[in-house]
């Protein structure tokens, strides 16, 4: 494994602790913020095994996962309106939860445990 590998599984694992401990606080879009965090992270990683390489923003990561890796890319296709009504909306615990869900199907994928 790679160090990059590693980075990218510790922020993973970082930001979907922090999510659940913002998620039990009732701080939802804190905790919509680090879970969407946490896929992109794991997304990231699945696609530097796949690819190589790292994409260098949301616009390279929603092309690359829209183009080769369908499931992943309606995954996050999904969530992403949601963090970005973070910034400017009050969240809810059921929004949470799907992330939270949609962080532990791509944790599977990728086959990384974040506990």
């Amino acid at each position: 494994m790679s160090e990059t590998e590693d980075v990218l599984i510790n922020n993973a694992k970082e930001y979907f602790k922090n999510a659940q401990d913002a998620q039990n606080k009732d701080e939802f879009n804190t905790s919509v913020t680090l879970f969407f965090k946490a896929i992109s992270a794991l997304c990231d990683l699945f696609i530097l095994r796949k690819e190589g390489k790292i994409p260098s923003s949301h616009t390279n990561r929603f092309r690359i996962l829209k183009t080769r890796y369908k499931d992943l890319y309606n995954l996050i296709d999904k969530d992403f309106p949601f963090y970005q009504e973070s910034y400017k909306t009050k969240l809810t615990k059921e929004v949470s939860l799907i992330l939270f869900e949609d962080v532990k199907k791509i944790s599977k994928i990728v086959e990384i445990n974040l506990q």
